[in-house]
């Protein structure tokens, strides 16, 4: 990215983010787009609400689920929250589960849930591996999960709402899948907050340390290949805590590491080209061995080992780099 496209992604992501309109309108952009457009729909619609960047849909991860809503047999919503529903309908009863089973033994009412795929969409808004927004899109569709109440008597309020038997089958729809917003980050200004909360640096923040100094950092952008599973959160004495993980922008199973086992020298370095190729960028290995784990934490002993045998097949910066994380491993 220039620095002319910089400076107006910047100020284009100063502006939204003071009066929160950008949020407003992904979020209502959600409502208008229908399912069938798929991600690439929704990244169509992103570069009409902010031409200054260029957004691109770069992995979707679904077979997750959460509780819905409580509907009667005919499908009719009865209350819009399980949870709060059944907590509502245990406390008029003194918190007695035996009364509340008994009062709705025969009303054939039924839990649902929405099941759920989250798409990434990202946009680079500097040259640097963390100055990227990510837009978190979820795909969702309700559907009926479980008979509420069969006369027997659960342990408690979650075996009701979400029993180990329900979701085998197919669950009847209710209505047709759509999007809605789930998140939007600027990835910089997280990490930034996430310095304050610690002198020393953590792990996701050596991760990007570690792809900015490596050949990786110059080879391509950070969000071409990955994404941060984000999570923020009041602690018992309600400060914010901040926590993001790496995940790798691959749509179905990772590329399988093709190496025997102490494997070194030509061999090695073969195995590490495979792998690197496949990914699209070099030093594929390394990051894939911190998040993915499909290639082993003893490669990278091996590859310093050849380097101190006197075969070096990586540049200095990656040597560096892997000798840092020796030095001081950690994982995900």
């Amino acid at each position: 990215m220039t620095s002319e496209n910089s400076a107006s992604a910047e100020a284009f992501s100063a502006a939204f983010s003071k009066a929160g309109d950008f949020n407003r309108a992904v979020a209502e952009m959600c409502v208008s787009v229908p399912v069938s457009a798929g991600a690439a729909g929704l990244a169509k619609e992103l570069a009409r609400l902010s031409p200054q960047l260029f957004f691109r849909d770069v992995l979707s991860r679904g077979g997750w689920y959460r509780l819905g809503s409580v509907v009667d047999a005919q499908g009719d919503r009865v209350a819009d929250d399980l949870v709060r529903w059944l907590e509502a309908e245990l406390a008029e009863r003194g918190d007695d589960l035996h009364a509340l089973v008994d009062d709705y033994g025969k009303s054939g009412l039924r839990a649902t849930r929405l099941t759920g795929k989250t798409h990434y969409l990202v946009a680079s808004t500097g040259s640097l591996a963390d100055e990227f927004l990510q837009i978190e899109i979820e795909e969702l569709q309700e559907v009926v999960s479980h008979e509420l109440f069969t006369g027997e008597v659960p342990g408690g309020l979650e075996e009701l709402a979400a029993p180990l038997r329900a979701g085998s089958g197919k669950a009847p729809a209710l209505g047709t899948p759509f999007y809605v917003l789930r998140r939007i980050t600027d990835v910089a200004d997280f990490l930034r907050r996430m310095a304050q909360q610690k002198p020393e640096a953590q792990n996701v923040q050596r991760f990007f340390d570690s792809w900015q100094s490596s050949s990786a950092g110059s080879a391509t952008s950070f969000s071409n290949h990955w994404v941060l599973a984000v999570r923020e959160y009041l602690d018992r004495f309600r400060q914010p805590i901040l926590q993001a993980t790496p995940v790798a922008a691959v749509n179905g199973l990772p590329t399988k590491f093709d190496s025997v086992y102490g494997a070194r020298g030509l061999a090695l370095y073969e195995a590490l080209q495979r792998f690197d190729r496949a990914m699209g960028y070099p030093m594929a290995w390394f990051f894939h061995m911190l998040t993915t784990k499909v290639v082993p934490y003893a490669v990278a002993n091996a590859v310093v080992d050849d380097v101190q045998s006197g075969f070096s097949y990586l540049p200095e910066r990656d040597v560096k780099v892997i000798k840092d994380w020796l030095h001081r491993p950690y994982g995900f």
